[in-house]
């Protein structure tokens, strides 16, 4: 099922999304483009559409997707929406969020992504803070609405591909308790954009991966924040696989990317989560 069939979406905020009062543009879907996967952009109202699995006996974990794109776009069926189906089957409630990006001033947002060039970090260094934002009020948004969602609030965890890695970092350095993350699992990310604030004194689990191929050169990166979490003293494990590229989500290239999700799931079972949402 594609996000056109997902009949569900959740505004994350009553009216404008604070910080981007002003923003008009209208935000469009593009199924054929160069990244051969479904597309969103000109995101101006960030949104959650929930992936429910079936009733539990009990609170069941959950997690925030966060899909990549540069900033440009958002890859939300490969990196959102397909991620979230699959953790539903293993019992965990997902959310594929939709959050801020840059305009595209164009219908061909992947064309103005690579046409930035040099200027991109300054491009989309003021839509990182907001999309970050974004993310932080998704936790704190399932975290409300637990009962209803049948959710353990203390099991709300937050996974972002390239991009959305950025985010999802960017959350998991936040001190807030509201808004913090109970697991953090940055895939593929672009470290430098989350600013590298201080590893903070609760930093949850940190799960990291990686391909060491990434055509981007951001395995590094993969490299560096694992490096930062733990000389702070905190969890974390990392996977730098031999082959996948940069952006696979769960596209299957028959690489040892394919299997990545498997990975992670294991280790939300050494984490008591996945276990947890069985009783």
């Amino acid at each position: 099922m594609s996000l056109l069939a997902q009949p569900k979406t959740i505004p994350l905020y009553d009216g404008p999304a604070p910080g981007s009062e002003s923003w008009h543009q209208e935000e469009k879907e593009l199924r054929q483009n160069a990244w051969q996967t479904p597309i969103v952009y000109n995101v101006t109202r960030p949104t959650l559409t929930p992936v429910l699995p079936p009733i539990s006996a009990g609170p069941r974990p959950a997690i925030i997707v966060c899909p990549g794109g540069g900033f440009y776009a958002l890859s939300i069926d490969s990196e959102g929406m397909d991620v979230a189906k699959w953790l539903a089957a293993k019992g965990v409630a997902c959310f594929v969020l939709k959050y801020r990006l840059v305009e595209a001033r164009t219908d061909d947002p992947i064309a103005e992504l690579f046409a930035a060039g040099p200027g991109l970090d300054q491009k989309v260094a003021p839509v990182v803070k907001l999309a970050i934002a974004d993310g932080k009020a998704a936790i704190a948004y399932v975290r409300r609405h637990a009962v209803e969602f049948g959710v353990d609030p203390k099991r709300v965890g937050i996974i972002g591909f390239s991009a959305g890695g950025t985010v999802a970092a960017g959350v998991g350095f936040g001190t807030e308790a509201a808004t913090r993350p109970d697991f953090v699992a940055p895939i593929y990310l672009q470290y430098d954009w989350t600013g590298k604030p201080p590893v903070p004194a609760d930093a949850p689990p940190l799960f990291l991966l990686a391909a060491t191929d990434d055509q981007l050169g951001l395995a590094p990166h993969t490299v560096a924040l694992y490096n930062d979490w733990t000389k702070a003293g905190k969890s974390a494990e990392m996977h730098l696989l031999a082959k996948g590229g940069h952006g696979f989500g769960m596209r299957k290239q028959n690489l040892p990317s394919d299997h990545w999700i498997e990975l992670f799931a294991a280790w939300l079972d050494g984490l008591g989560v996945l276990r947890a949402a069985d009783h």
